[in-house]
């Protein structure tokens, strides 16, 4: 009798059963079982396993050795958070080890600036809803986020609480759209007055940035977005391979 279910998909529920035994210590000196093993356990095909295990070794959590098996790799743990993938930032900071709260600062509509006028491709006299939040750990602000949406896409009934969800879960909820993808674009920056205030930080303190529009199931833009992340709280690492 199989395990899982059939929805997600059995690769994402095979992989996810995967990663949490092995974030759990559970597999003897860092080695996977075998395909055949694996998919007797879960009482899913070997296809479905190996297409499990190569996910997890694209994203450096598992690596193989010829002949010898698939082990765990231990300095792919270190990525508590992937930059090619959609998260939350409550995740990020749980996976930091934090606690963390959600501020929503300010929700306004407004003129957008040309640039991101066209970036979300509005007509002229088209507005923007301006979302910014401030997720804190205890009493330290760690990621401060403006988030703006065409306001036609806000048509549903809403309220004030929403805009406290998780971006692609808000969208999905009030704007009935789906987050396909973000085109993200890594910017430094050097902190003025108002964003230092924000963070508690001194001003002209380099931060990094991410700037991203993010596009629905039909490629249409639904959002830009700039993050701004204390670096001397929360860090990213990912693995650079070889081609």
């Amino acid at each position: 009798m199989s395990m899982i279910k059939r929805s997600p998909s059995l690769t994402d529920q095979a992989k996810a059963h995967i990663k949490e035994q092995i974030l759990t210590n559970q597999y003897e000196g860092g080695r996977i079982p075998s395909e055949s093993d694996l998919a007797d356990e879960l009482g899913v095909s070997r296809t479905t396993i190996r297409d499990a295990l190569s996910r997890l070794e694209i994203e450096g959590t598992v690596y193989r050795r010829q002949g010898s098996g698939t082990f765990v790799n231990e300095a792919g743990l270190q990525i508590r958070s992937r930059l090619d993938e959609i998260w939350s930032y409550e995740a990020v900071l749980e996976a930091h080890g934090y606690t963390p709260t959600t501020e929503v600062l300010d929700i306004r509509e407004e003129q957008p600036t040309p640039e991101v006028a066209a970036v979300l491709d509005l007509e002229p006299g088209e507005t923007i809803t301006l979302v910014q939040k401030l997720f804190v750990e205890d009493t330290q602000p760690v990621i401060f986020i403006e988030n703006q949406i065409p306001t036609k896409l806000l048509s549903g009934t809403h309220i004030d609480d929403d805009f406290r969800l998780p971006i692609f879960q808000f969208l999905e909820t009030v704007c009935q759209q789906r987050l396909n993808y973000f085109l993200s674009e890594i910017v430094p920056v050097s902190t003025g007055k108002k964003l230092s205030k924000m963070l508690g930080i001194p001003t002209r303190t380099p931060l990094i940035s991410l700037e991203e529009t993010g596009y629905n199931d039909e490629i249409e833009p639904i959002l830009w977005s700039r993050s701004y992340f204390r670096d001397d709280l929360l860090r990213f690492r990912l693995i650079r391979r070889g081609v």
